[in-house]
């Protein structure tokens, strides 16, 4: 990668919250995966699962992606290190909101 490239994913800071389905999600907490569009295979491997948020991240472009770690994933300990193969990332409207929830901070409200 070039030094400008680097500079660009150092820039962006992980947000501390987001709003999905009206419901105000953060890390740490639980999550349904729906993938949609143009998913890969192991993204379509993983429809229906629980899992739980690792971080919430930015691309290049901003686009807010969702880090997950599966649930019942035997290498979980390995996503939460950020290992390759156990974190997965998935768009806002791929994840979809699971009881119980933790609130946010002061109370914070969430809009869609």
């Amino acid at each position: 990668m070039n030094e400008w490239e680097w500079e660009l994913i150092e820039a962006k800071t992980p947000l501390a919250s987001l709003c999905v389905r009206g419901v105000a999600v953060r890390p740490g907490d639980r999550v349904r995966l729906w993938p949609q569009g143009n998913a890969d295979i192991f993204d379509l491997a993983l429809a229906g699962k629980t899992a739980t948020i690792e971080a919430i991240e930015q691309d290049y472009d901003g686009r807010v992606l969702v880090a997950v770690v599966i649930d019942d994933d035997p290498g979980r300990d390995l996503g939460l290190l950020r290992q390759p193969g156990h974190r997965f990332f998935f768009s806002p409207e791929e994840i979809e909101p699971v009881e119980p929830r933790t609130p946010l901070p002061g109370g914070g409200k969430c809009e869609s």
